[in-house]
C-alpha cells in the first residue's frame, strides 16, 4: 500500500496532530489551537490579529463588531439590555416551540391541553412557567432598554432611526406577549383579552371601530376565530416582525456603535466608531466571555425562579357567561386600564395612546438639545421622570384598588379567596384546612399556622371594613369547612351584616377543593340572601 508523502516525512503522531489542528481551525473559522489556548490564557494576540478572521467567515460571528470601545463594554454602562431581550427572545422561542406540540387553538382543546401539559407531559409545566416568565420578563428589559437609552441621550443623532425602531420593537413585543395571553382559555385570559379588543371598537368613525374589532375577535365576541387569530398572531406573524426589526435595529447599532459615555466625547460629537488602538477590547475573547457568563447567570436565575418561586396562572375554563370580579389586563396594561376607568374610551383607548406612541417616536426631534450630559439635559430628565411617575400612578388607578371596590362582604371573600387568582386558600392548600365551623367573634387556639393565618385575616376584613363602612355593621363571618366526599372538601364562606336601614343581610359563597386536583371550581354562588329582619331580632 503506498504511503502518503506528508507521511513519509513526518511522523504519524505529527500528521495527526496536523489534520487536528486543521479540522478545529476550520470548525472555529480561521481559530488554531495554539491560539485558542492563548485566548484561554489571556494572552495578547499576535500581529496581525488571527482572532479577527472568524468575523469574516463564520456565519454568526459576521454579524458582531470585531473589537468595542472599552468605555461601552463596563456592565454599568449598558447593563447588557439589549442583550438580555434578545437573549430572552430565544428562550420564548425555544420553549413556545415545545409548548406548541401539545397544544391545539380552539377552544374545545385548548384548556384540555393546558391541563394535559400540566399534568401529563415531561417537563411541561417547567416549560410553561419559564415561557411565561420569559415573556413577563422579555416586557420589562425591553422597556428598561429604552428608559436606559433615553436618560443616556442615546437616541440623538445619528441614532433617530435606532431609536424609531427600537420603539417598533417595544410595541410588538408588548403585543406578542398579549397576543399569547390569551391562548390558555381561561377565565383570567379570555376576559382580560375580551376588555381590551373592546376599546377596537371607539375607533372612529363607528364602521370602522366596529370592522377592527371584528377582525381581532374574529366574531362579534372572543370564540374560535378569535382563538385561532391571536395564536396565528403569537406565534407567526408577531415573531415575524420583530425579527425583522430587530435586524434593522442591530444592524444601526453595529454601523453606529454603542455611543459612549457622554462625558467622554464633546458636545454634538459622536466618536462611537473611532476608537483608539489601546482602547479596543476585541470580541474574541473578551467580550465573548462577558456576554457568555452573563447569559449563563441569566439562565441560572431564570430556572431557579421558574422552579422555586414562580408558576404561570391557569383558572377555571373559559366562561363567556360569567364575568369574575376584579378582572385586569396584564400588569404592563395596568396603565392603560386606568385611563379607562377616568376617560372616554376613546379618548383613553385609542386617542390618547396614539399621542403617547407618537411622541415617544418623535423624541429625537423634539429634543434639539445637542448635549447629552445629564447637566445640560435637566428639561429632558425631569419630563422622563415625570412620565414615568404618572405611567406608575395610572397603573395603579389600573388595579382593583381604585375605583372598583364592590361590596363590603363581597371584598371579605375575594381578598381571600378570589373568584380567579390564587388567594390565601388556594396557597395553603387542602391539607391545611381543618374540619369545622370557625366564627369571627369567637377566639380558638388554632394549631395549624396556616389556618390561623387564614383565619386572622378573615376576622381583621371584617372589623376593618366594618369601621370603614357605614352600611356594613355589627359584621361576621362563619367559616365552614366539611369533607363532602373522600378527598373533597367543601368550603363555605357566610358574612352578616347589618344594613344602615337596620335589616340584616347576609353573603354566601360556597366552594370545593379536591386534594389532588390541580385547579379549584367554583359549584354555584349565592349573592345577597335578605333577611327581612330587624338588626336585633
Amino acid at each position: 500500500m503506498a504511503v502518503q508523502p506528508d507521511v513519509q516525512k513526518k511522523s504519524f503522531l505529527n500528521t495527526a496532530l496536523d489534520l487536528a489542528d486543521d479540522t478545529f481551525t476550520r470548525i472555529t473559522a480561521g481559530i488554531s489551537a495554539g491560539e485558542f489556548r492563548k485566548m484561554l490564557r489571556g494572552e495578547p494576540p499576535g500581529r496581525p490579529n488571527p482572532r479577527l478572521k472568524p468575523h469574516a467567515e463564520a456565519f454568526l460571528l459576521h454579524i458582531k463588531p470585531t473589537y468595542y470601545h472599552e468605555s461601552v463594554t463596563r456592565f454599568t454602562h449598558t447593563f447588557r439590555l439589549g442583550l438580555l431581550s434578545t437573549y430572552l427572545f430565544i428562550v420564548e422561542t425555544i420553549t413556545g416551540i415545545y409548548l406548541m406540540i401539545w397544544y391545539a387553538p380552539s377552544p374545545e382543546r385548548a384548556y384540555d391541553d393546558m391541563i394535559r401539559l400540566l399534568s401529563n407531559v415531561p417537563f411541561g409545566q417547567f416549560m410553561r412557567d419559564l415561557h411565561r416568565l420569559g415573556a413577563e420578563a422579555m416586557v420589562a428589559i425591553v422597556t428598561l432598554h429604552m428608559v436606559r437609552t433615553y436618560l443616556t441621550g442615546s437616541y440623538k443623532p445619528p441614532r433617530q432611526f435606532t431609536w424609531f425602531t427600537g420603539v417598533v420593537l417595544l410595541v410588538v413585543t408588548l403585543f406578542l406577549s398579549f397576543s399569547g395571553y390569551l391562548l390558555p382559555w381561561d377565565q383570567l385570559a379570555f376576559w382580560a383579552v375580551t376588555i381590551g379588543t373592546s376599546m377596537a371598537e371607539a375607533v372612529p368613525p363607528q364602521i370602522v371601530g366596529e370592522t377592527v374589532n371584528l377582525l381581532a375577535r374574529g366574531a362579534p365576541d372572543i370564540g374560535a376565530n378569535g382563538l385561532l387569530r391571536f395564536y396565528l398572531l403569537h406565534v407567526f406573524f408577531l415573531p415575524l416582525v420583530l425579527i425583522l426589526f430587530f435586524f434593522v435595529h442591530y444592524y444601526k447599532v453595529v454601523h453606529f456603535g454603542i455611543s459612549l459615555p457622554a462625558h467622554e466625547e464633546e458636545v454634538g460629537q459622536d466618536t462611537a466608531n473611532k476608537v483608539p488602538a489601546d482602547r479596543r477590547v476585541y470580541f474574541l475573547p473578551d467580550v465573548l466571555i462577558d456576554e457568555t457568563s452573563f447569559l449563563i447567570g441569566t439562565t441560572a436565575v431564570l430556572v431557579v425562579a421558574t422552579v422555586f418561586f414562580f408558576q404561570a396562572p391557569l383558572e377555571s375554563i373559559a366562561n363567556p357567561q360569567s364575568t369574575p370580579l376584579h378582572t385586569v389586563a396584564p400588569w404592563y396594561f395596568y396603565w392603560l386600564q386606568g385611563l379607562l376607568k377616568i376617560a372616554d374610551k376613546m379618548i383613553a383607548g385609542v386617542i390618547l395612546p396614539g399621542v403617547l406612541l407618537v411622541l415617544l417616536a418623535a423624541i429625537p426631534y423634539l429634543d434639539p438639545n445637542p448635549s447629552r450630559r445629564a447637566k445640560d439635559r435637566r428639561v429632558a430628565i425631569i419630563s422622563g421622570i415625570v412620565a414615568g411617575v404618572v405611567m406608575i400612578i395610572w397603573s395603579w388607578m389600573g388595579t382593583p384598588y381604585y375605583a372598583v371596590q364592590a361590596s363590603p362582604a363581597v371584598e371579605v371573600v375575594q381578598e381571600l379567596m378570589p373568584e380567579e387568582g390564587a388567594g390565601l386558600v388556594r396557597e395553603m392548600g387542602y391539607a391545611h384546612l381543618p374540619l369545622g365551623a370557625y366564627d369571627t367573634r369567637e377566639h380558638y387556639e388554632i394549631e395549624d399556622s396556616h389556618f390561623a393565618e387564614l383565619f386572622h385575616a378573615l376576622q381583621h376584613g371584617v372589623s376593618s371594613r366594618d369601621e370603614e363602612f357605614s352600611d356594613f355593621n355589627n359584621a361576621y363571618a362563619i367559616l365552614t369547612i366539611s369533607q363532602e366526599q373522600p378527598h373533597l372538601k367543601r368550603i363555605g364562606w357566610q358574612v352578616f351584616w347589618v344594613s344602615a336601614e337596620g335589616v340584616e343581610e347576609v353573603f354566601e359563597r360556597d366552594f370545593w377543593i379536591h386534594e389532588h386536583s390541580l385547579y379549584w371550581e367554583q359549584y354555584g354562588l349565592k349573592d345577597f340572601t335578605f333577611l327581612q329582619e330587624s338588626a336585633g331580632h
